[in-house]
């Protein structure tokens, strides 16, 4: 495990009790939470008791978070929708026989954004509910160095995205969002930036990269310019590759912080370590894992990799009960290198439903574009992985689009592509056919940038 050039800030759970307590503690306080959680959701959802009927357990007998495990998923995006669907039909509302409060009490409610299927209700909240997620919020702000009195370029899609909510948060510690929605284009963001002289500012890493490229031509100015303490992204592996974290904290002159809602963020180490969990009273996460393939529980280890199943706890309108998230990590066990943080942390590796099997082999995407951002300048760092038939299964070989360096030697693209494909092969289990683009070529989004190409 590398070295950081100097210790990092170390970061503490958000509720300090958990700061005093051991692992073993923290485990059975979670225990108590969950058994209290599954009470409730039985006692207030239709979809949950009959879930708990349909396989014959009652919550009561649930001991553990062991015997917790055990049970199949409950719900997942399509069974969502489903339940979408007849909550339209029955009650007239939109949020699901799974929810768990009256209607009336709703505060605020997120969705996915829905480039799969229908957008689902999934981020749906009472005012309690707010006020404790909001905990966790205030505690990353400050945490990054942002304070009562601080302004906050905001530079998501607004409207009913799980994004919104995280605005309460940001108000909620005193600190007023400049909420620029990312439709609005690069030119209106880079512009409010510098008008408004923001402390920090939130966005995706694909948005962050593609305003060091804008800003000298929108704004006549670097965006190391505009000043910024910290850079808050979210929504893709992003600063888990080194060359992007060295280029984006090169560029803005400041700190760049990867989190996941409020389960957690990453430390301010000179390295990544991954996203700290600092919320165990919120969940289960990351205790909860199953395998990808054969969807069965997988033990919590140094460097397990699995997909996520959440369960929420202390939430009120719509908490998660093993939901099969799609969403595959690496968990770590052991203290933070950076920081010291003695809890879980983990990395974000992708999507179930995008993992691909080559030759009998898991490839995830993510693994293939963090080899190749490692030939920056050499490439531009952009690639698309072409699919010429659903995923998962690829007849080899799979191809590759990568965009050669602006100032490279097309003469060298050969021995550039021998070292390429050495590199994907040893560290990646995969040994692509490699498709040359001009640098450019390839598009870059505000938003997420898309890793694939589907011809089909």
């Amino acid at each position: 495990m590398p070295i950081t050039k100097s210790f990092a800030k170390e970061v503490k759970y958000t509720n300090p009790m958990f700061n005093q307590m051991s692992e073993e503690e923290i485990f059975q306080y979670q225990e108590q939470l969950l058994q209290k959680q599954l009470r409730y959701v039985y006692r207030n959802s239709e979809f949950y008791r009959k879930k708990f009927n349909e396989i014959g357990v009652h919550p009561e007998e649930i001991k553990s978070i062991h015997d917790f495990r055990q049970l199949p998923a409950f719900m997942d995006k399509t069974i969502e929708r489903e339940n979408q669907k007849e909550s339209r039909e029955k009650w007239g509302h939109p949020f699901g026989t799974h929810l768990c409060c009256s209607p009336d009490e709703i505060e605020f409610t997120g969705t996915t954004s829905g480039t799969s299927g229908e957008p689902t209700f999934t981020y749906t909240f009472t005012k309690e509910d707010l006020n404790f997620l909001n905990r966790y919020i205030a505690h990353m702000l400050e945490y990054g160095g942002v304070f009562p009195g601080d302004r906050l370029l905001f530079s998501h899609a607004l409207g009913i995205y799980a994004t919104s909510s995280i605005l309460w948060g940001i108000r909620s510690q005193g600190v007023l969002p400049i909420d620029v929605d990312v439709r609005a284009g690069s030119a209106m963001i880079l512009r409010y930036a510098d008008m408004t002289k923001p402390t920090a500012a939130m966005m995706t890493p694909s948005l962050a990269e593609h305003l060091i490229d804008k800003a000298s031509e929108l704004i006549g100015k670097r965006v190391g310019d505009l000043g910024l303490k910290a850079l808050f992204t979210v929504g893709e592996m992003g600063i888990g590759i080194p060359e992007v974290k060295k280029k984006i904290e090169t560029a803005y002159g400041c700190r760049v912080y990867d989190y996941l809602g409020e389960f957690g963020f990453s430390c301010d180490s000179d390295e990544y370590y991954g996203i700290h969990c600092v919320a165990p009273d919120l969940g289960l996460f990351p205790l909860d894992l199953v395998d990808p393939e054969t969807k069965l529980p997988i033990e919590i280890r140094d460097g397990v990799i699995g997909e996520i199943i959440a369960t929420e706890f202390n939430l009120k309108a719509s908490p998660r009960i093993r939901f099969a998230t799609g969403d595959v990590i690496q968990v770590f066990t052991h203290d933070c290198p950076g920081c010291g943080f003695k809890g879980k942390r983990f990395r974000f590796l992708g999507r179930s439903d995008d993992m691909l099997i080559i030759k009998g082999a898991n490839v995830y995407p993510s693994a293939i574009k963090k080899v190749i951002a490692k030939f920056v300048p050499d490439v531009t760092g952009e690639i698309r992985i072409v699919l010429d038939n659903p995923p998962p299964r690829v007849v080899p070989p799979l191809e590759l689009k990568v965009e050669y360096g602006y100032h490279f030697d097309q003469r060298q693209l050969l021995g550039l592509e021998e070292k390429i494909k050495n590199a994907l092969h040893t560290e990646a289990r995969v040994t692509p056919q490699i498709i040359w683009c001009e640098p450019g070529t390839l598009e870059k989004a505000m938003t997420k940038t898309p890793l694939f190409e589907k011809n089909y």
